[in-house]
């Protein structure tokens, strides 16, 4: 026997019994005579039977082999029910639905139906043809060592791969709806041993109570989401990559998953995070903390060099050495506009250059970038648009900025300059002084998830610097940040994890 589901409970606005030509007439006038909606007659037992769906949303071979040939050849001498169509059809998702609302929605997300002529309710079942790419390579976030595949479109697969790498009963995969025009099937991911519970409820509640049509994409939902919309910094950070999703996850972090989207979030985060990369944990620890540190001076230098450089130009000549200032002198001779001006153009033509790039497809896109710095840049200066010195000034701030894994918070950081630059042109280092200081109380007050930004700097935990800024070898990391408040500070036994000596010593 095939019973899997029971009938469920009767709803409310049911529209049964009827005729099948008035469900096909229903149908019909709420598809607007859609040809994909196909509505095919039987009579089996002596009874008649319409089964229909949407074409482009059923696995037709399914359809025919575990549904169709089955309902055809069910034994003549029992009597058609819909007890019946449960008990003998070889499928395991079978249930009854009442309310037209209802099964609107599950014909649009790919469940065939059957209705037996005059019943109190219709059956149905998921045969959903299910399109979706294979694991492949990462392409926003690269690494040269460790898992290189991303999450793909399938949530199903996205939860695999989680699965695959978390082996745990305490890992959950909370199941929410959201969207009215358009539902999306979304997930809260943690482990519940170890994740804060009232970040787990902050999350699950905003979630729930998001009132939206639809989401695009994990992305918009992010953003819905975070502690402040109109906020420049990204408040959650986004990854395609499993492994730095479980990593977070075994940290006392919470996930969340969209449907149809290859991306995944994280939350809480702070600035901190966003500089971090998996790739640390896979190199020696003394490689991984120069890369971390690395990347922090770079989020700074990017920053700063293009203002001070505006600032000590216009303003501040003292702080450049003799010999610098007199090369500065030679190489600005030529160029007719301030600093400033001069800063501001440079800069914007290395944002349309990477636009550009980013738009065009791969390989033009690279030589669009190289070619297209070398050949404007040196135009710029044969033309005495600008000078070579703050060609390479912008150059360096390019690049220290590209070193920031998340892409999102690398274009935050190329944001910032530009104010900055204006500050530095109008005010000089007073100018850049008053901008800092401004970013640095704006970043004390941000939240993510009701969590301080500036963790651990502020609230001070110098017990989880060793977690952000630098990374120690892995038998001294046998605590989890407090930044996040876990459920479970110890990660594993300190004294278990000290090399033990060779049996034959």
């Amino acid at each position: 026997m095939w019973r899997r589901h029971k009938a469920n409970r009767p709803e409310k606005d049911s529209i049964f019994p009827l005729k099948i030509d008035m469900l096909e007439d229903l149908l019909k006038k709420q598809f607007e005579n859609n040809p994909d909606l196909k509505f095919s007659r039987y009579v089996i037992n002596n009874k008649k039977v319409a089964v229909f769906f949407l074409d482009y949303q059923i696995e037709i071979d399914k359809l025919q082999q575990s549904l169709l040939q089955p309902l055809l050849n069910i034994d003549e001498n029992k009597t058609l029910t819909n007890d019946t169509l449960l008990d003998e059809l070889p499928l395991n998702s079978g249930s009854t639905s009442q309310a037209l609302k209802s099964i609107l929605e599950k014909l649009i997300i790919g469940e065939v139906f059957i209705y037996i002529e005059n019943e109190n309710s219709i059956v149905s079942y998921s045969i959903l043809l299910k399109e979706s790419r294979s694991l492949e390579k990462a392409e926003t976030e690269s690494l040269v060592l460790g898992p290189k595949i991303s999450f793909t479109e399938s949530l199903a697969k996205n939860m695999n791969v989680i699965r695959w790498r978390i082996k745990s009963t305490d890992l959950v995969f909370e199941e929410i709806k959201i969207g009215h025009l358009s539902p999306r099937d979304v997930r809260l991911v943690y482990l519940k041993s170890i994740a804060n519970e009232v970040d787990i409820n902050t999350m699950r509640q905003r979630l729930e109570e998001l009132d939206v049509d639809e989401i695009e994409d994990t992305i918009v939902l992010k953003q819905y989401l975070e502690d402040s919309q109109t906020n420049l910094f990204p408040q959650f950070d986004e990854t395609e990559l499993p492994d730095r999703f479980t990593y977070n996850i075994t940290r006392g972090k919470i996930g969340v998953l969209v449907e149809n989207s290859p991306t995944a979030f994280i939350a809480p985060a702070t600035l901190f995070s966003f500089l971090e990369s998996t790739e640390d944990l896979y190199m020696r620890w003394q490689a991984g903390s120069f890369l971390r540190i690395m990347r922090f001076l770079a989020m700074v230098f990017s920053i700063l060099i293009t203002p001070t450089y505006v600032a000590a130009v216009t303003y501040q000549y003292a702080i450049i050495p003799t010999q610098l200032l007199v090369s500065i002198g030679q190489s600005r001779a030529a160029v007719p506009f301030l600093p400033i001006f001069e800063a501001l153009l440079l800069e914007f033509l290395l944002e349309l250059l990477r636009e550009a790039g980013a738009r065009l497809p791969t390989k033009v896109g690279q030589t669009m970038g190289i070619v297209g710095g070398i050949v404007i840049g040196q135009a710029a200066v044969d033309a005495g648009l600008t000078s070579n010195i703050l060609i390479i000034v912008v150059a360096m701030s390019a690049l220290s900025s590209f070193t920031t894994p998340n892409y999102l918070f690398g274009t935050t950081i190329r944001i910032i300059r530009f104010p900055l630059i204006v500050l530095a042109g109008v005010l000089g280092l007073f100018g850049i002084a008053f901008g800092l200081c401004w970013l640095i109380i704006h970043l004390l007050r941000l939240t993510s998830l009701g969590r301080p930004y500036l963790a651990p700097i502020y609230p001070l935990q110098l017990k989880d610097f060793n977690k952000v800024f630098f990374r120690t070898p892995f038998n001294h990391s046998s605590r989890r940040a407090k930044t996040y408040r876990p459920k479970s500070i110890i990660r594993f036994n300190k004294k278990d994890a000290k090399q033990k000596r060779d049996i034959d010593e």
